[in-house]
């Protein structure tokens, strides 16, 4: 009987929560900027930084895992933490947010569990 492919469905899901959870922290990133661009500019050119750096580690962090690099799965829980670090800059600045933007830890929470599980590494390494 020939070995059995390891399932593709964790890595997936990694995949589609980082996308979702990049969207969701560019909107409400991009929100943030062009509130306070009046206000405080430094902190504006630190969330954006912050936003650069998420989104191009999650990115290629997707491009990676579905290409079956194993670097990618750590890209993804990179990306993950530097999203939590800009919602966390919410609350420095003070800033009021609809309440449906407290879902974001929790997005990238699962992003981070989903991407470093033991299902989406054997499917990386094809065991």
């Amino acid at each position: 009987m020939p070995a059995r492919e390891p399932s593709a469905a964790v890595a997936i899901s990694a995949c589609v929560l980082a996308l979702l959870g990049c969207w969701a922290t560019s909107v409400v990133s991009t929100d943030l900027i062009a509130s306070w661009w009046h206000t405080d500019r430094l902190f504006c050119v630190a969330v954006g930084f912050l936003s650069l750096v998420f989104a191009g580690t999650t990115l290629s962090g997707v491009i990676m895992l579905l290409l079956r690099r194993p670097l990618g799965h750590y890209l993804i829980a990179v990306g993950a933490v530097v999203a939590l670090l800009t919602y966390g800059s919410l609350f420095l600045a003070g800033a009021r947010v609809p309440g449906i933007v407290h879902v974001i830890p929790v997005l990238q929470v699962a992003t981070v569990i989903a991407a470093l599980h033991p299902a989406t590494t054997r499917w990386l390494l094809g065991r």
